[in-house]
């Protein structure tokens, strides 16, 4: 795509699909199915590369509204996200019978 994603006309539209793409990563979140996480994740980055074009000038009040939107649904996701790490995390500790599953071993001096 050319830089005429900085014109208003055509962010308003890029923006609303980067809103349709986060509820898809949502709902990928919540159904824990990782196909779907990985192609919203793939959309997302298109169309951040997509929108780092936008002129800040561009940016009309419809177009904040929508940014905000993004933003806070991107937070809601990113804090589903590592929620669902932690419970993972706390899963496979107690399968192995062991702390720190993802932290490096301690080392041990030879006494």
């Amino acid at each position: 795509m050319s830089g005429e994603t900085g014109k208003s006309g055509n962010l308003a539209p890029r923006l609303r699909q980067m809103l349709a793409v986060l509820e898809t990563e949502r709902r990928a979140l919540g159904a824990m199915d990782v196909d779907t996480l990985l192609l919203a994740a793939n959309d997302k980055q298109g169309l951040c590369s997509e929108l780092e074009q936008a002129a800040p000038a561009s940016i009309d009040a419809e177009c904040r509204g929508l940014l905000e939107a993004a933003r806070h649904q991107n937070e809601v996701n990113r804090k589903v996200r590592n929620l669902l790490a932690a419970n993972v995390a706390s899963r496979l500790e107690a399968l192995t019978r062991s702390g720190g599953t993802y932290s490096k071993p301690a080392i041990r001096h030879a006494v």
